[in-house]
């Protein structure tokens, strides 16, 4: 195709958008609310996931040091627990700080004040990187010289681990079947425009008009309406999401949602609603054209 052609067919593009304003706006209207749920729904489950592996990390193990070892020797040993894989943290703690945590979750007992704490024993908090592999990782603590004993809550990790596996597969479930509705929702409204215009193919049809050549504008045209729905439901999401942030940080009881700041997902978004107003721009015009070529 001639370079002065394209350029004629991309401006026959745009002028349609304003040709045909009311089934443009309609368009447009719809390609916001579609990606506008998209978005929020897609940053609600971002959200939850991170909430629910950062409740992981608090899942610990705890691993406990022979009860011979002096405070250096039990110390050494976190060296080699730390080289274990999957080990993302381990924190020691001596036996008398294993007392005072004793003493203060019981509320500061006067009973237990004074107590000798050598029958403790030395430990280590230690948090893994995946905890679904936390039976296997406790197998590898295990072997470690010096390690008695290894105390895991598995039914806890596993519990925490299915969530995040329910969440990965409703969020790409939700996804889809909002993607496949806006663009199901954005064809139909495009042929309703295209159902006016359909004197004007048949006539460049009759005139020897090629299938490109006709369909071009109107991939133009889906195409730049998708790009206006995906910058403005961009747009009002972010103002929207930051609004919701403002009022989550005014009520106490709300502090322990931990929402990330919209700037920590502003590339991946504007990657995301780049691509989708996109797709269902030009395969949604593209798709409801199809009909109209058969003159």
């Amino acid at each position: 195709m001639k370079i002065n052609n394209l350029g004629y067919l991309i401006k026959e593009g745009i002028r349609g958008i304003f040709l045909h304003g009311f089934a443009s706006v309609a368009a447009v209207c719809v390609t916001v609310a579609c990606l506008l749920i998209v978005g929020g729904f897609s940053c609600l489950m971002y959200n939850l996931n991170i909430m629910v592996e950062d409740l992981n990390k608090t899942n610990e193990v705890m691993v406990y040091v022979d009860e011979t070892y002096t405070d250096s020797e039990a110390r050494s040993v976190g060296t080699y627990i730390n080289k274990v894989s999957n080990v993302f943290q381990a924190t020691f703690v001596s036996r008398e700080e294993a007392l005072e945590n004793f003493v203060e979750d019981y509320g500061g007992d006067s009973a237990l004040v004074g107590v000798d704490a050598n029958p403790l024993r030395h430990r280590f908090v230690v948090q893994l990187e995946d905890n679904s592999l936390i039976k296997e990782t406790v197998a590898e603590l295990e072997k470690v010289e010096g390690v008695v004993k290894v105390s895991a809550a598995y039914a806890l990790a596993e519990g925490f681990t299915t969530l995040q596996d329910v969440l990965h597969i409703a969020s790409i479930a939700v996804i889809g079947v909002l993607l496949v509705v806006s663009l199901l929702i954005i064809s139909n409204t495009v042929k309703l425009a295209m159902y006016d215009r359909r004197d004007e193919i048949a006539i460049m049809k009759m005139v020897g008009a090629t299938n490109g050549f006709i369909r071009l504008p109107y991939v133009v045209e889906g195409f730049t309406l998708g790009m206006i729905g995906a910058g403005l439901s961009f747009g009002l999401l972010w103002f929207l999401y930051n609004t919701l942030l403002g009022r989550l940080a005014e009520v106490d009881t709300l502090q322990m949602l931990n929402f990330v700041p919209f700037r920590e997902l502003l590339v991946p978004m504007i990657c995301v609603f780049a691509a989708a107003g996109l797709f269902v721009g030009v395969v949604g015009s593209w798709t409801s054209i199809r009909k109209f070529m058969d003159v």
